[in-house]
């Protein structure tokens, strides 16, 4: 058995072109004794019909079983990486591989690596395929609905063992450089099969690499060489578009850098971009202005949930030098009337989620504004999702989600079912613990649909989850979209 699955995982390697065949016994070689199996009997299998999830469950439980690891998901995770990256090419020649293939375009090159990254089980694509997605129709664009179901849940033994484990900074985070090829411990994921490719971004050293957890197509993270904070100035504005220039069929953007309204690594300087068209992208401007000095760049106010000016032009350091102008206005802009507040007690509130791209010919920057105050009735952020809105969606609203795309959590989708169960058959949703958070909502949905049935109550609860998250965009804007709102957003560009 040992000998079949250690021959399928050879033979899946040099398949997917991770493998040479001339490296076929050094492979198994490395395999073997990773098992801790001196024998070997070269055993027939199909090559046409090897499925990767399958061959490495055999052979974790295989390990399990010869006592080489513990059987908790986070152990066999730590494993199957070691077995992976006995395939895998080492990091100088997956990038020379890469660069070659930019010569002949940057979609060529980026293509070969998202590839590889999934080949390797960098990316576990039989995990990603388990979220659930969708789409809903808004007044603002079509949006993208995600709960997140491909991060494992960690065991007990895992969280138990992490908190007696010996405390390590190395790496220093999960986006440092040092992750390359990281064996990985109970309190940190094991990369030994993650390729980074070098890139240089205002003369610096940076890294390319795509997210583990894909939240859509080619979703690539950039990251600064070193293990220096985020922030938003004006030489983050410059990295983006050095970064476009690159990969002009990338979009790339930031996390604001301020908490409540920023990401969740605010430790490490990085992007986040990839190969996709967000319904943010599509939004149209529905007012444009000119600011004095720069005439040759266009600009404009977004339709969007969130407040967004975006600029467009030929010229990046035109468009750099207005963001950095109005980045500088608005750290600095108060307006009680609307309830913006540049400081209280000396702590800044003001700050930008910035997204760059190339689009017909030209460069674009939407600069989102961000503020980050919070008040007794809001302890979470006044621009943030309200406390009528946290059954479905509580955590911090950051980049992906500025763009169109919700992250939801995972207990969404045994929560969903329930619902559709307890709808369906007339149960008191007020009488499960599980869904009673649910109930005040569904109350106000449910007497707007006349035929509710089994074929159609899923589809329902989709929609009515995704324009929740419409509403919390909407929470999360600093001027609403409302004549109110867009008056006190004129207030703003008239300073500038």
């Amino acid at each position: 058995m040992i000998y079949e699955s250690i021959k399928k995982l050879v033979q899946y390697g040099i398949n997917s072109g991770l493998t040479p065949e001339s490296e076929r016994i050094y492979t198994t070689n490395l395999l073997l004794d990773l098992m801790k199996e001196d024998d070997y009997e070269d055993v027939p299998c199909d090559p046409d019909n090897i499925v990767l999830e399958d061959v490495l469950k055999d052979l974790l439980d295989e390990a399990v079983k010869r006592g080489i690891i513990e059987d908790s998901v986070t152990y066999r995770d730590l494993f199957d990486t070691k077995l992976m990256n006995c395939l895998v090419p080492r990091p100088a020649q997956i990038q020379e591989r890469f660069w070659k293939e930019y010569e002949n375009s940057p979609e060529a090159a980026t293509a070969y690596y998202y590839k590889l990254s999934q080949d390797s089980d960098y990316i576990r694509r039989y995990r990603i395929s388990r979220d659930r997605k969708w789409t809903v129709d808004t007044q603002y664009g079509t949006l993208d609905i995600t709960i997140n179901l491909s991060k494992p849940e960690k065991d007990p033994k895992a969280i138990a063992a992490a908190g007696a484990a010996k405390s390590s900074s190395y790496p220093k985070c999960q986006l440092c450089m040092e992750n390359e090829g990281y064996a990985g411990r109970v309190n940190h994921p094991a990369r030994e099969n993650h390729r980074i490719i070098p890139i240089t971004i205002q003369g610096k050293k940076w890294g390319f690499q795509y997210s583990p957890y894909v939240y859509y197509n080619e979703h690539c993270i950039v990251f600064n060489g070193e293990h220096i904070p985020m922030k938003i100035d004006r030489s983050a504005f410059a990295k983006l578009f050095d970064f476009i220039k690159l990969f002009p069929h990338y979009f790339l953007g930031s996390n604001a850098d301020l908490p409540i309204v920023g990401g969740s690594i605010l430790s490490h300087d990085h992007f986040q971009g990839g190969h996709y068209t967000f319904a943010m992208a599509k939004a149209p401007v529905i007012e444009n202005f000119t600011v004095t000095g720069y005439e040759d760049i266009e600009a404009g106010i977004v339709k969007w949930p969130l407040s967004v000016i975006r600029l467009r032009g030929k010229d990046t350091e035109r468009i750099i030098d207005l963001a950095d102008h109005i980045l500088g206005k608005w750290r600095s802009y108060t307006d009680e009337d609307a309830f913006i507040y540049a400081e209280t007690d000396g702590t800044p509130h003001n700050t930008i989620t910035p997204i760059a791209r190339m689009k017909d010919g030209l460069y674009e920057l939407d600069l989102t504004l961000r503020n980050n105050i919070t008040t007794e009735e809001h302890p979470l952020g006044v621009y943030h999702p309200h406390a009528n809105l946290h059954h479905i969606k509580k955590e911090n609203i950051g980049l992906i989600e500025v763009m169109g795309l919700a992250v939801l959590p995972a207990r969404l989708k045994g929560e969903m079912e329930l619902l559709k169960e307890y709808i369906l058959e007339g149960k008191d949703i007020r009488s499960n613990e599980q869904i009673e958070k649910h109930a005040d909502w569904v109350d106000e949905f449910l007497p707007s649909y006349t035929d509710i049935n089994e074929d159609n109550i899923m589809h329902i609860l989709e929609q009515e989850v995704g324009k929740v998250f419409c509403q919390v965009l909407e929470d999360a804007g600093v001027y609403k979209y409302t004549d109110e709102g867009l008056e006190a957003f004129r207030r703003f560009i008239s300073v500038l």
